[in-house]
């Protein structure tokens, strides 16, 4: 759909909202009126932007004062909610800017219920033709033998599985998630323009968009009688359950092809607000015909799978065998019976847009019943004579591919034939003369504009075409609801499409009742059944951990722990070298190493000890580094991948403490890099704030995480970073003699965060003894190498009891150190080594470095699990 140029936004004034009129070809939502009935340009009418409809007048009697500024804050208000909760839409060909943020607009679409009537009922009669055709495909197939069907647009569609032919469809129904865009026409008439039945995107974003917008409108959304949508929802999980093999116990997951695909978020959004697994395709695997998902302590069957990959994808073994996303065997598990997927495989041949001009004959032949709610005109150029139909009207249609996404039949992007010259016209009919049944032919309708905000020194409301998706949701065998709202999406001005990947918007959608509704029926204390034992099991479930997310809970809390010390390190050596007491030589050489070691400067880097501006410069520089040196930034970084990994286990606000930690820093680091030689201030700065917002993510994974083995993983990759790289420091501290002056003293300290309290216990004392049983020895401070080893011990001791296997218990490899071991970790040889305490660092550097190993061996690749993947 194409939108013409856009008018100038109308202003605001103090007193009265100006609300400009739709192009004269585009139906006026907001006052109702039809293209035909727009007064000719010029005109004194065509002036008045006439009176509001009923529910837009009285939506912006809730908008409080009538100031450009009031509507420009909330729409400021509006983006900055969407940025915090990390709502985000990938864009592969923006490789800078992958990651846009979720575009939506202030205003919502209004939906009154005469139009939400006809749309729903409309929608209703579709999924049931459509429901009906997938099962006829599959089964008897008499609508291709009545030549109701062309067999070119079935059995040729690449997304036709004939490896699904005959199998029944689990649990009653084929389509369980259908979506359909939809437009007003200039007069007023609500068309279909596609259909989606693969694996229809939207419904996790339209609730974000619900969400944020109501927020900004509180007022107009309760008094306007909006109606809700988790009722339909609540609908669709139970009614999956209610289908699958394993009843209301049933354990159903979300399949997405991973963080990079484009709508990530919203899988990952959805999967939480459904109370689904979010898994990909490596979580799972089939065994003996049965899918399971691959957990921290084994496989768990899985009965009902949302899936959000293509079919194409779905299975290696019997469709594309290169792909990575989806599941060896899966077909097989379909096939027989024991895994309910939603949608059935084989749907996406429904959503070709020449189907639509073959759905009316086919509501008759298999309802008796005329379409409630019509589709653009739609000509399949395979057919001869809609082919010779339709060339002369090139002009007035939308060109679209029959086989849409195809990597096997003819695709391309569609062609907008009012928008092109007749050169291009003329190209365009004869690549349709060359392979006709490649081409669908749809008639060109303006759709109909809403009002949007515009903000910036042109603030006010701008017309914008609109499109809006809805869709049918099941909620038990043959039997589906619509819900009641949509993700509407608005033509970008640039782009002139309704598409995301191009420029295109959001806005939320408010479907209106008459009166208020009750979406959940009255709580009746007569209705309460008795507790039961299953009720008592199921209370006693624990989570669900894969072990691509185990893993990354681990990789989550080693980075949190190396993007600390890392930034410990880079300030402590910032303020060395430019500190009241003059660094001793071993000093120098200490940080240097320490620095080198951490990836805080190259390998190659001159030593302070030669040149401490060069140094220094490599530092601050090397500092926001996210490629070359694995320092600070490149923690951060890795950080954030991990956590982009693991959305559905993590808060927004959690979340939102790790994106902009790393978008800071990266920030301010980028501007050290170009500011001066000698930036040591600025540095500082960036690095304590960074602290500080570490801190804010150590204090949302200890205090807001559920405490399950995934937890226990995470803590156990911090605590096992912190071993290691504390007893690295401290062993070459004590090499290099360093700790034995007083600046060298005090960096010990800092590196183990004890300054405060080992000066509260011992004053300014430098005792060897004093500092060893501090940072070594006491189990009471949390950063102590024994209370490190202590809580490791704990946290392995409890994560080998709840694994099944008879394996080792890997906490039995730390060794302990206790209080009595001071004198002997005090003593020195004649040159002035201390052997045992080396020799114990070393334990927990070899020790800490075979636990990682290990425990992705054992939780993240299950090695040591020999069975076959595939049942036979």
């Amino acid at each position: 759909m194409n939108a013409p140029d856009l008018p100038a936004a109308a202003p605001l004034s103090a007193d009265r909202f100006e609300f400009p009129s739709s192009d004269a070809d585009h139906f006026d939502e907001m006052h109702a009126r039809p293209a035909l009935d727009h007064a000719p340009a010029g005109s004194p009418e065509s002036a008045a932007s006439g009176p509001l409809t009923p529910a837009w007048a009285e939506f912006f009697r809730h908008c409080g004062p009538a100031h450009p500024q009031e509507l420009s804050r909330r729409a400021a208000q509006l983006a900055r909610q969407l940025r915090d909760n990390g709502v985000t839409y990938n864009v592969y060909a923006d490789e800078v800017n992958l990651q846009r943020p979720w575009p939506l607009d202030l205003f919502p679409l209004l939906i009154p219920p005469s139009d939400w009537a006809l749309i729903e009922a409309g929608v209703l009669q579709r999924v049931r033709v459509l429901e009906t055709v997938m099962s006829d495909i599959y089964g008897e197939r008499r609508l291709l033998k009545d030549g109701l069907l062309p067999a070119a647009l079935v059995q040729g569609h690449p997304d036709y599985l004939r490896a699904m032919h005959g199998v029944p469809a689990v649990g009653g129904n084929f389509l369980h998630v259908v979506a359909f865009d939809l437009a007003r026409g200039p007069r007023g008439h609500w068309w279909v323009v596609s259909q989606r039945t693969q694996a229809p995107s939207g419904l996790g974003y339209l609730l974000e968009n619900r969400s944020a917008v109501s927020t900004q409108f509180p007022d107009a959304f309760e008094t306007m009688n909006v109606r809700r949508l988790a009722d339909t929802y609540r609908g669709f999980i139970e009614g999956l359950k209610a289908m699958v093999p394993a009843g209301a116990d049933s354990h159903i997951a979300l399949l997405t092809p991973g963080p990079y695909n484009e709508t990530y978020f919203e899988h990952s959004y959805l999967a939480r607000y459904l109370g689904a697994t979010l898994v990909e395709g490596g979580d799972l695997t089939v065994r003996n015909q049965r899918l399971y998902l691959k957990t921290l302590h084994g496989l768990r069957p899985v009965h009902g799978l949302i899936k959000r990959v293509d079919d194409a994808f779905l299975d290696p073994l019997e469709m594309r065998p290169e792909s990575r996303l989806g599941v060896p065997g899966l077909l097989q598990a379909v096939r027989a019976g024991t895994v309910l997927v939603a949608n059935a495989p084989g749907a996406g041949f429904l959503e070709s847009s020449a189907l639509l001009g073959f759905l009316p004959a086919l509501a008759r032949h298999l309802l008796g019943e005329e379409l409630k709610l019509p589709a653009l005109h739609t000509w399949w150029c395979g057919e001869p004579a809609a082919l010779r139909a339709v060339m002369p009207r090139l002009d007035q249609c939308v060109i679209k591919p029959t086989y849409p996404w195809s990597t096997s039949r003819g695709t391309f992007r569609a062609g907008v034939g009012p928008l092109m010259s007749p050169d291009v016209l003329a190209s365009w009919a004869d690549s349709i003369r060359r392979v006709p049944e490649e081409h669908t032919v749809q008639a060109y309708m303006s759709p109909s504009q809403m009002p949007t905000w515009r903000t910036g020194d042109q603030a006010g409301i701008v017309p914008r075409a609109a499109i809006l998706r809805v869709f049918a949701l099941s909620d038990g065998a043959g039997s589906w609801r619509v819900l009641p709202g949509g993700m509407t999406r608005l033509v970008g001005e640039s782009a002139g499409l309704a598409t995301m990947a191009l420029g295109g918007s959001s806005a939320d959608t408010w479907v209106l009742a008459d009166a208020p509704t009750m979406e959940t029926p009255e709580f009746d204390l007569s209705a309460l059944a008795p507790i039961t034992p299953t009720d008592t099991a199921l209370v006693q479930r624990e989570r669900l951990i894969t072990s691509r997310s185990a893993e990354n809970l681990f990789w989550l809390g080693r980075y949190t722990e190396r993007a600390e010390s890392s930034a410990r390190l880079a300030r402590i050596a910032l303020h060395a070298l430019h500190g009241e007491e003059e660094p001793s030589v071993a000093q120098l050489m200490w940080l240097g190493q320490l620095a080198e070691t951490a990836g805080l400067v190259p390998e190659d880097a001159p030593s302070p000890l030669d040149d401490r501006a060069a140094f220094e410069h490599l530092l601050i520089h090397g500092l926001a580094d996210t490629d070359d040196v694995p320092g600070v930034g490149y923690a951060l970084r890795s950080l954030r991948l991990a956590a982009g990994a693991l959305r559905e286990r993590l808060s927004p606000e959690h979340w939102g403490f790790i994106k902009e930690a790393e978008e800071r820093f990266l920030r301010e680091g980028a501007a050290l890099r170009g500011g001066p030689a000698h930036a040591e201030a600025e540095a500082l700065h960036s690095l304590t704030q960074l602290s500080r917002a570490l801190a804010a993510i150590t204090g949302a994974q200890q205090d807001r995480m559920w405490r399950d083995d995934g937890w226990r993983l995470m803590t156990i990759g911090r605590q096992i970073e912190r071993l290691t790289w504390l007893s690295v420091a401290l062993s070459r501290g004590f090499y290099t003699n360093a700790v034995h002056d007083a600046a060298g003293h005090g960096v010990v300290l800092d590196l183990f965060d004890s300054t405060i309290s080992f000066h509260a216990r011992y004053q300014r004392s430098r005792s060897m003894a004093a500092l060893i049983e501090h940072v070594v020895l006491n189990h009471q401070n949390p950063r102590s190498l024994g209370w490190v080893v202590q809580r490791l011990r704990t946290l392995l001791a409890r994560l080998h009891a709840n694994d099944p296997h008879q394996l080792e218990d890997l906490s039995l490899r730390l060794r302990n150190p206790l209080p009595e071991d001071l004198p002997m970790l005090c003593e020195s040889d004649r040159i002035g080594d201390f052997i045992h305490l080396q020799a114990l660092l070393a334990h927990f550097i070899d020790v800490g470095a075979h636990l990682s190993n290990d425990i992705g061996l054992r939780h993240f690749t299950h090695t040591a699990d020999a069975a076959r993947s595939v049942g036979a």
